[in-house]
Formats: structure tokens, C-alpha cells, sequence
């Protein structure tokens, strides 16, 4: 294994390079190595620049995939750490998918109100009346 420069890291990562040193910081990733003053890094960092970057971009925090990394006992296999993880975090996902499905009926509703205050439209139901024939339905 050949040492690669944080460049061709980042080029193989799909990352920038500042993200790089900003996960070094954070301790997502391990120092690397120095080769003239240089940061040198192993393959294998790649991988993890990918993960991190894959849950970053599904809303996980930089602490939580840091818990995942660095949170457990070393003995603790991968799977159940995720697993951990994946039961806190789909608590919050489904709480999300209720407060964006009230967002998007409260749009929804926007898009039809013909009401004289957005108070009213917000607070009440200001569904246009339903008309059928010449007859209106409250």
C-alpha cells in the first residue's frame, strides 16, 4: 500500500480537500502520515471519506458519524453499531415525514386560500365551498 497525497484522496473521495482537514479536526479521520511536510494518507481513508460523506449528504450529524466510528467499545461488531444508530435516527426520520406532510398540506392549502389574512388561512380552514349544480356546500 502506497501512501497517496490528500489531493488524489479528495479527487477519489469526491470531497475537497478542506473537508479533508475539517474531518481531520473534527476526528472523523486519523492524523496522517507526513512525507516532506505533507499530508500522506493510506487507501483505506478513502472508504471512510466516503461514508462520512454518504451520511452526511442523508442528514446524519457530524457527532452522530462520529458515534459510529469512533462511539463503541472496539469489540462491538459494525452491524449492531449501526444498528444503534439506525433506531435513534429513524425516530427522528419519522418524525420529520409528519412535520413535512403537515408542511405540504398547509401549502397545498395556501395554494387554494382566497382568504383576506394569511392568519386566516393558517389558523382556519379556508377551503374554497364545494358547489354542486347551482347549489353551494359549506
Amino acid at each position: 500500500m502506497h501512501p497517496i497525497t490528500i489531493g488524489e484522496v479528495a479527487r477519489q473521495a469526491g470531497i475537497r480537500q478542506s473537508a479533508i482537514r475539517y474531518y481531520e479536526t473534527e476526528g472523523l479521520l486519523p492524523a496522517p502520515g507526513r512525507v516532506g511536510g505533507r499530508r500522506v494518507f493510506g487507501a483505506d481513508v478513502v472508504d471512510r471519506l466516503r461514508v462520512i460523506k454518504t451520511a452526511r449528504e442523508l442528514g446524519f450529524t457530524l457527532d452522530e458519524i462520529r458515534t459510529l466510528l469512533h462511539g463503541f467499545s472496539p469489540d462491538t461488531p459494525p452491524s449492531e453499531r449501526w444498528q444503534r444508530l439506525a433506531a435513534k435516527k429513524l425516530l427522528e426520520v419519522n418524525a420529520l415525514i409528519v412535520r413535512a406532510t403537515r408542511m405540504k398540506g398547509l401549502l397545498e392549502k395556501g395554494l387554494r386560500c382566497d382568504c383576506v389574512t394569511v392568519g386566516d388561512c393558517i389558523l382556519h380552514d379556508c377551503s374554497p365551498p364545494v358547489t354542486l349544480g347551482r347549489r353551494r356546500i359549506a
